[in-house]
């Protein structure tokens, strides 16, 4: 018996933990690039790093090589690479992020993480809802705007437009998203009966 779960038992050091790696270092280069006005470069390592976000998760679900490190990584590297990019473009003039955009996406991080532990600490189902996911796609399709615009210089009116349009619209589903969250762990609290 103690053989057999030892085989079963999934390594740490696999292929998708090494690509969640990866994809850290690159939100580190993205936040670096930002803050030496390298915009054309922090897109470039933005859309690697935002594009390939399915792959560790698509890959570990495949092959099996689903870790507790690797749930715990993935998510927190998704964080890095919004709320670094985020905070960062506060500091740079012209970009239309303002200091209280990045508050509220970091604010709503940091809530629905609590909720998360809060919910699965006490035996229950938090994950990821089709809402959160999409959140996700708008705020990186609002940062590759604004990094597009910012190294393009003098955009386009239309493409000004189209920049602040995502930004917004990101900010707005960030906040619904996080009520929603919200709005789901209380149904799943009130409705947890305790273990006998």
């Amino acid at each position: 018996m103690t053989s057999m779960s030892s085989s079963t038992t999934v390594s740490p050091y696999n292929v998708p933990n090494l690509l969640t790696s990866i994809r850290f270092i690159l939100a580190v280069g993205v936040i670096a690039f930002i803050a030496m006005s390298w915009f054309g470069t922090a897109l470039v390592t933005f859309v690697i790093a935002a594009s390939t976000d399915w792959m560790d998760g698509y890959y570990a679900r495949r092959y099996g090589q689903v870790t507790k490190l690797g749930r715990i990584f993935d998510p927190f590297v998704d964080k890095i690479i919004v709320c670094g990019a985020f905070t960062s473009l506060v500091e740079i003039s012209g970009s239309g992020v303002a200091a209280w955009m990045a508050i509220i996406v970091i604010g709503r991080e940091l809530l629905v993480t609590s909720l998360r532990g809060m919910v699965e600490g006490a035996g229950g189902d938090f994950s990821a809802s089709q809402l959160g996911k999409w959140k996700m796609v708008l705020q990186c399709v609002a940062i590759g705007f604004t990094l597009l615009c910012l190294a393009l210089q003098t955009p386009e009116p239309w493409l000004v437009w189209v920049t602040m349009g995502t930004l917004w619209g990101a900010i707005l589903l960030t906040v619904y998203s996080g009520i929603d969250y919200v709005i789901i762990a209380s149904r799943v609290m009130t409705s947890e009966t305790p273990a006998k």
